[in-house]
C-alpha cells in the first residue's frame, strides 16, 4: 500500500518523463545524477553503491611523476560520463547511518559497482563489501587504472585527514 501512494503522489507532481521504470523498498530505477563518485541521485533518493569506496570530491592524488589532480572529481565525471542518460536500476542491500540507500546499481546490463573498481576510480571497500570487487581492483592496480596511476590516500583514510602521501601506490590491499 505504501509503494501505491508514493507512485499516486508522484504521478500527480511529476510529468509522465520523470516517473520512475520501478520503484519497491528493495528497487528502484530510472534516470540519476551522479552526486561524487560513489553516490548517486535518483527520484529524491540518496543511492551509495555497495561495497565500493571513491576518492571524496576535493581529494587529490598524484601521477606517477608526482604531478597532482582531483582524482575525485575525475571519478565522480568518469561515472557521469559512463552512465549518460541510461536508466540505472539499483538493488538495495541496506540503509547506511546518513539515511542513504546501498545499493548494487547496474547500468546497461553491467554493475556500475564493479565498473567504478574495475577502471580506479575506487576501491573495494573491504569493511563494508567484504571482497566482492577484489579481482576488479587488483585488475585495476595491476593495469596502473585511474587512482593506481600514482601515489593516493585511501579515501577512508583521506576522510579521517590521514593524509600520508605518498604511499607505496602498487602495495597489496589492506584489510580495511
Amino acid at each position: 500500500m505504501r509503494v501505491f501512494a508514493v507512485m499516486a503522489a508522484v504521478s500527480l507532481s511529476a510529468p509522465p518523463a520523470a516517473l520512475p521504470v520501478s520503484f519497491s523498498e528493495s528497487f528502484v530505477a530510472g534516470q540519476v545524477s551522479v552526486i561524487d563518485g560513489d553516490t548517486l541521485h535518483m527520484h529524491g533518493r540518496k543511492i551509495r553503491l555497495y561495497g565500493v569506496d571513491a576518492p571524496e570530491s576535493g581529494q587529490t592524488c598524484q601521477t606517477a611523476t608526482g604531478e597532482n589532480w582531483r582524482c575525485g572529481q575525475k571519478a565522480a565525471l568518469a561515472l557521469s560520463d559512463h552512465i549518460g542518460r541510461a536508466n540505472v536500476k539499483c538493488r538495495a542491500k541496506a540503509t547506511d547511518r546518513y539515511g542513504r540507500t546501498v545499493a548494487i546499481c547496474h547500468s546497461k546490463g553491467r554493475s556500475l559497482n564493479a565498473w567504478l573498481v574495475r577502471h580506479g576510480w575506487a576501491l573495494a571497500y573491504r569493511q563494508y563489501g567484504g571482497g566482492i570487487y577484489s579481482r576488479e581492483e587488483h585488475d585495476a592496480r595491476q593495469h596502473g587504472r585511474g587512482v593506481w596511476r600514482g601515489p593516493f590516500d585511501k579515501p577512508w583514510d583521506w576522510r579521517k585527514g590521514k593524509r600520508t602521501r605518498p604511499l607505496a601506490w602498487r602495495e597489496a590491499p589492506e584489510a580495511s
